[in-house]
């Protein structure tokens, strides 16, 4: 029986020690692989977490700012185009005005003033196509 006991010592002690080995081996092993690792992710050029999460926070910033311009532009072209309907009412109607007046007045300015008006809106109108 003694035998046996110290057989069955002696086995415990060497996969204890083997288990030690074994274990050294794995954590060398694995700061090893860590190692190469970072040197292959190195040589990638890669971009770390945080230069990322900063990137993307210029990015997403950038998307707002684009968006609210948008909308500034769209509220200015209509407040242009408002402007532009008031300028044309205000045109014919002066026109209008004028033209009743010169054809009581006379036919010879009446005919000047229309060729003018029909120049200018004619340009105005190219102008904003």
């Amino acid at each position: 029986m003694q035998t046996q006991n110290r057989l069955l010592d002696d086995l415990a002690r060497v996969a204890s020690s083997a288990m030690g080995i074994a274990t050294g081996m794995r954590s060398e092993a694995e700061a090893r692989l860590r190692e190469q690792f970072e040197k292959i992710i190195s040589q990638m050029d890669l971009v770390s977490r945080e230069e990322h999460e900063v990137v993307q926070a210029m990015a997403q910033k950038a998307r707002e700012d684009q968006e609210e311009m948008a909308e500034r532009v769209a509220k200015l072209e209509a407040r242009i185009a408002e402007l532009e309907s008031g300028k044309r009412a205000a045109k014919s109607a002066s026109s209008s005005s004028s033209a009743s007046k010169s054809a009581s007045g006379g036919s010879k300015s009446t005919s000047s003033k229309k060729s003018g008006g029909a120049s200018k809106s004619g340009g105005s109108s190219s102008g904003s196509s």
